[in-house]
This record gives structure tokens, sequence and C-alpha cells, in this order.
């Protein structure tokens, strides 16, 4: 089954996704990244999810989006993380094995899963910036290789996905054809893909509509996603979608309604918007909804 995660900053976020998926009765991973541990910090995050384990009861986990070093995902995983990713992707494919051992060996005696990451995503995305000619596609056989010797539960792959609003200058094409090898090469680990945001257009027509300038935004097609997840993808990560989701709001409200100063005002359409999307992507795009 292919399930997403939601990347978190903030109270109106996790709300908004617990919501979403506790109407579609379907599992969550809400994940961090270092930055937004950075800027939430990991206590108030960690008790907000916990108010959402005690609100709803659906399956709700806490991962590491990106750790960038043992250090962070250290600190996560002693702070109640279900689990973590290192990505070593950005090092050679030696030192990228050593460190994500290290995590891999601190992690699993503690009972936390370990993701990995293979190949590197062009795009920009909070700490995360590889240019267009820096960027990798996955080797099917290293891939088996790195899963073999780091014992990582989870691997991400590049196959053409990218950071950011802007994925592609021209038609979206995905290596589907990598996926296959790696799949054939690795039949019992789960692969995730990064960088997956659909960019919505409707949100980003909004956003354009209402002050905002981000021309010529283009994502991976919900068409794309589905047959990812038919070709054996487990995890998909949206993070992009969300943020154009509460700037379209926002951006909304303050156009229409000028006078208003109230985060309540604003933030109360944010969620509602945010929310809508994550449904959406549990429903149409990944299916994992059991709402009877």
């Amino acid at each position: 089954m292919l399930f997403g995660a939601f990347n978190v900053n903030n109270m109106e976020i996790i709300q908004a996704i617990v919501d979403a998926a506790n109407e579609e009765n379907s599992p969550v991973i809400l994940q961090a990244s270092s930055s937004a541990i950075k800027y939430a910090r990991i206590g108030y995050l960690r008790k907000m999810i916990e108010a959402a384990l005690e609100e709803y009861d659906i399956p709700i986990a806490l991962h590491l989006d990106h750790g960038p070093d043992f250090e962070t995902c250290k600190m996560c995983i002693d702070n109640g993380f279900s689990s973590v990713m290192i990505d070593g992707s950005k090092y050679s494919f030696e030192e990228n094995i050593d460190l994500t051992k290290k995590v891999v060996e601190y992690a699993h005696s503690r009972g936390v899963v370990v993701e990995a990451e293979l190949g590197k995503l062009a795009g920009i995305e909070d700490d995360v910036n590889v240019s267009d000619s820096d960027a990798m596609y996955t080797n099917p056989d290293e891939a088996k290789e790195f899963v073999n010797r780091t014992g990582c539960d989870s691997l991400a792959i590049a196959i053409g996905t990218s950071h950011g609003a802007y994925k592609f200058k021209g038609e979206a094409k995905l290596r589907f054809d990598i996926l296959e090898k790696v799949k054939e090469k690795l039949p019992n680990t789960p692969i995730v893909l990064h960088g997956a945001s659909t960019v919505i257009p409707e949100l980003v027509e909004i956003c354009n509509k209402y002050g905002g300038n981000i021309p010529g935004a283009k994502g991976v097609p919900d068409e794309m996603l589905h047959e990812a997840s038919l070709r054996g993808v487990s995890k998909i990560n949206v993070d992009t979608d969300l943020r154009l989701a509460m700037t379209a709001a926002i951006r909304k409200v303050f156009a229409e309604e000028p006078e208003a100063f109230d985060p309540r005002k604003y933030m109360t359409p944010a969620r509602e918007l945010i929310k809508q999307t994550v449904k959406h992507k549990i429903k149409d795009v990944f299916g994992s909804s059991n709402k009877a």
C-alpha cells in the first residue's frame, strides 16, 4: 500500500493533516525536516503530535525528513520519532554507506526504523539545494548493495522528481524503468519518492491571482504518482502542495479583507484548504483511504 508523508511546520498544518486522515480513516506519516525542527522546536512538535494521537484513533507516525547528519537523527530518535531519514546522498557511495550504517545501528537498537537515500534529486527545499547538473539517477545495482550493506529499512531513489515548485521545464517524465529495476533487485524494501508534490495548478493560480509571483511552476501529475504506486512505491512525500495551499488561502483573505489582522481570520481558511488538499491526496492519489 502507498502512504503519503506530509511535511509539518506548525500547529495548523498538523491539525489539517490529521483532520483529513481521520475523515478518510487513513494511516498518515507526519514528517519534519531539520529546518522545520529549528523553526518549530522539537519539543513543541512532539507535544503537538501527542495531542493528535490523543484526539484521533488512527495510526500516526512521526518521521525525520532529510536528516543531514548523525546528530540530528540521534536527537529525533531520542525524542520519540517513529522513524528517521538520513540523507547521505551528497557524499560518495562509501561515505553514504558508512553514515547510514551508523544511524541504522543506533536507531535499530532503540526500535526506530531508518530511511536512506541513494541518488540526488535536483531542486531546492529547506536545507536541500541541488543543481540540475549535480542531480543523478539511482543505480539499481548500487541500490541493492547499499541496502544490503547498511540494513536501512526503506530507500528513497531518484527517478526524475525534484524538490520545490519547479520540477519540470518541459513535459513531466519519470524513469519508471529505473524504478522497476530497483524493485526487481529489492522486492522487499519499501521505496520512497521525494520531491513528488503535484504543484496543484489551482493553488498556484490562486496564489498568483492574489499577488503571488509563481510563474511556470510544474509538479508531478497525479496520474504519474498513481502509476508509481502501481509499480511499487510505498511512500510519497508531500510538502510544496501544502505550502501552496496555505499561501493561497492567506493571500486570498489579505486581498479580499485588507482590514483583517486577527491570525485566526486567515489561518482558519488556510488550515481548511490544506485539509482538503491532503484529503485529495489520500483518497484520489494514494488510495490509503479506508472510509466506509
